[in-house]
């Protein structure tokens, strides 16, 4: 099969999957994000050479933990990714992520960087702790968008790299692209749809997911590139894997957490 028919199918059939589960309840997307978790948890497991038992006997007390504790518990729990994430972040622009890294550091790095992000997913769509599934799901049309964006500007536009050692292909152009379609898309959303959030709200998830999505996907660049290899994962033929598919929002979403918890 053409690699662009390829692609174009397992990208269409990602998101009528991922948009039924979100839109139809939330145990359908507990489900599938319970799926996610555990293909991701495999993936980077094998990306930074972590044994797997452990890795999942990890991850399944992590999930357990939200059934377990209260909210205030797990509020202060989430909050205790964002300075890994800070420190992602310096370090993207210094060291390289090593595969020879002692034991406890990789699962340091398989805990905030796969499992607390993913179970700030989980409770993303909730509002008042009603379950609003077009907010996850107007924070994914922005993901896509920005990718969308980034690409044809960079395409169109881009002259200068964005950071050429790690992802050659990004341009400033297409981020900066990627960063006003965000912005505009915000603005369409908070106009044209009934969540109850605040503009100010809507702008600040724009920047983040334009900004630290980006970072993300670069983040997870470095990751590949030290274990030597295209992708995370081959579940999405054409796409990669998981990871591949997720870097965006699992970067970004102990800091929409936060905003939520700053604006809501």
């Amino acid at each position: 099969m053409n690699e662009v028919v390829k692609r174009t199918l397992s990208g269409i059939l990602y998101i009528a999957l991922l948009v039924g589960a979100i839109l139809f309840s939330r145990d359908t997307f507990l489900i599938l994000f319970g799926f996610f978790y555990i293909i991701a948890v495999f993936e980077f497991c094998r990306l930074y050479q972590i044994n797997k038992i452990t890795g999942y006997s990890i991850s399944a007390i992590f999930a357990l933990t939200l059934f377990f504790i209260n909210n205030s518990t797990l509020n202060s729990m989430y909050l205790i990714v964002l300075p890994f994430s800070c420190y992602l972040i310096i370090d993207l622009f210094q060291n390289q992520f090593s595969t020879k890294n002692p034991t406890i550091k990789k699962y340091l790095h398989l805990a905030g960087y796969v499992l607390l992000p993913f179970l700030i997913i989980t409770q993303l769509p909730y509002l008042n702790k009603i379950y609003t599934p077009l907010l996850l799901l107007s924070i994914f049309i922005m993901i896509w968008c920005n990718d969308t964006f980034a690409y044809i500007c960079g395409r169109l536009l881009g002259k200068h790299k964005l950071y050429e050692k790690i992802s050659p292909k990004k341009t400033i152009e297409g981020f900066i692209g990627g960063v006003i379609f965000t912005q505009i898309a915000a603005l369409t959303i908070f106009k044209f749809t009934d969540t109850q959030a605040p503009l100010l709200f809507w702008i600040l998830v724009g920047l983040a997911v334009s900004v630290l999505g980006t970072i993300g996907d670069l983040i997870e660049s470095k990751y590949k590139r030290q274990a030597g290899i295209k992708d995370s994962g081959t579940i999405m033929p054409g796409h990669g894997g998981i990871l591949d598919r997720l870097d965006s929002i699992l970067f970004a979403a102990p800091f929409l957490f936060l905003i939520y918890k700053i604006v809501m």
